[in-house]
């Protein structure tokens, strides 16, 4: 949630007020599937051709050997963490701040993902938050199931980035919006250099995989009626593996505390990112991280 929308106390919080939406089409979750909000129809493509991709891909490639699991994993793995590290602990929360030798690569790696740019994702997430639960949720989960997986992503509109991240609106970070085609190129045709069953599982299912598994965060994390604490928001253990371990899953948690850069709070709830986030600070490479939950103040610098 952004500062300047935070009510002065609870007992003298003010009426919510009705916060513009992207798309100029009201309650756009009534339209067909094939309805896109204005400048969106790349991303109804690029989803419907990843899932054609992979319907076609299963009955032409042959199976992929080790190496090729192995290395279509890793970039998942590194996919996510440029995910949940950069973009969503660090950028969209502030829970942290990395080091740009850190940072920079986890972008590369969270857009070869399919993640899409650091303006984007985090302008998205933080209309999310500062309107949870409400009809102006951009991802909002009572607009059913399939809504909150997939269809927001080409029919509500994109956040306003001058609104809800002009901080990451500088050069760094436009460099990276202009980079997105030329990646998504790479990440989908650069396998086919190693043959058909490279290309179906380190291209197009490897980023099939990681979109569901990323959009499941809006959608089975958001099951369930309201609560005082995270609204619907929801942890979810049976997702660790599919979101390999790295901590998006304990969602419940995220919207209890949303700046504290630890989402599993519990010894058995598995948060890779956190780990790594512990790891980039014992080298000085993450600084000011966060731990609202200690109500201590935040002493470390960066080296």
């Amino acid at each position: 949630m952004l500062i300047s929308e935070l009510p002065a106390s609870p007992a003298a919080a003010p009426k919510p007020l009705p916060r513009p939406r992207a798309s100029p089409v009201a309650e756009p979750w009534k339209r067909s599937w094939f309805y896109c909000a204005p400048g969106e129809r790349p991303v109804f493509l690029w989803i419907m051709g990843l899932h054609a991709a992979v319907a076609v891909g299963a009955f032409i490639a042959p199976l992929p050997s080790w190496p090729v699991v192995l290395a279509a994993l890793g970039l998942m793995v590194l996919g996510g963490l440029g995910t949940t590290v950069c973009y969503h602990r660090a950028h969209a929360h502030r829970g942290l701040v990395l080091h740009p030798a850190v940072e920079h690569p986890l972008i590369f790696f969270a857009m070869l993902n399919g993640s899409g740019t650091p303006a984007t994702w985090v302008a998205n997430h933080r209309l999310h938050h500062a309107t949870s639960d409400t009809d102006e949720d951009i991802s909002a989960p009572a607009r059913g199931f399939w809504w909150a997986h997939l269809r927001w992503l080409w029919q509500a509109g994109q956040a306003p980035i001058a609104r809800y991240c002009p901080d990451l609106d500088r050069p760094a970070y436009r460099f990276w919006s202009r980079m997105q085609i030329p990646l998504l190129a790479l990440s989908f045709f650069g396998p086919l250099a190693f043959g058909l069953s490279a290309w179906l599982w380190i291209g197009p299912l490897r980023l099939l995989l990681a979109l569901h598994a990323q959009c499941t965060i809006n959608s089975i994390c958001h099951l369930g009626p309201p609560t005082a604490a995270g609204g619907s928001s929801r942890n979810v253990w049976w997702l660790t593996p599919l979101l390999l371990l790295q901590g998006e899953n304990w969602h419940g948690h995220h919207h209890a505390q949303p700046n504290d850069p630890r989402l599993g709070q519990k010894l058995h709830e598995i948060d890779l990112g956190w780990w790594f986030v512990v790891g980039m600070r014992s080298q000085g490479l993450a600084w000011q991280v966060q731990r609202p939950r200690r109500r201590e103040p935040v002493r470390d610098k960066p080296r």
